[in-house]
């Protein structure tokens, strides 16, 4: 059974940084994709980023391309977000998500596998 666990959220100011960890286990397959998706209080779901290990092609969203970062250890199974230039907009709980196979990453992916989700909150 594939679990993920997120960390690293907190509150930061506007303009901050903060880096969330993924971390995976139970993987059956040689390939993945790890996607960060975030939700605020009222709104949908929104998927941010996700990279893939079968070709490393990496996607962002509109709202965060060029200030977040997505990557990944190859070795521990662990996925990052690094996230500058916070804004308060940004505040939500974000969660991450995975599935197996030799996909590269994009927008809409059906994941089958989440974590439990890491609040971050952006405010002075």
């Amino acid at each position: 059974q594939v679990q993920l666990v997120e960390s690293g959220g907190g509150l930061v100011p506007p303009g901050g940084s903060l880096r969330l960890s993924c971390e995976a286990s139970g993987f059956t397959l040689d390939y993945y994709v790890i996607g960060w998706f975030r939700q605020a209080p009222g709104k949908e779901r929104e998927e941010i980023a996700a990279i893939s290990t079968f070709d490393d092609s990496t996607f962002y969203a509109d709202s965060v391309k060029g200030r977040f970062t997505v990557s990944r250890h190859s070795a521990h199974y662990t996925a990052y977000l690094q996230m500058d230039k916070l804004k308060p907009e940004d505040t939500a709980v974000y969660y991450c998500a995975t599935v197996e196979g030799t996909v590269p990453a994009g927008p809409g992916l059906d994941y089958p596998y989440w974590g439990q989700g890491t609040q971050v909150t952006v405010s002075s």
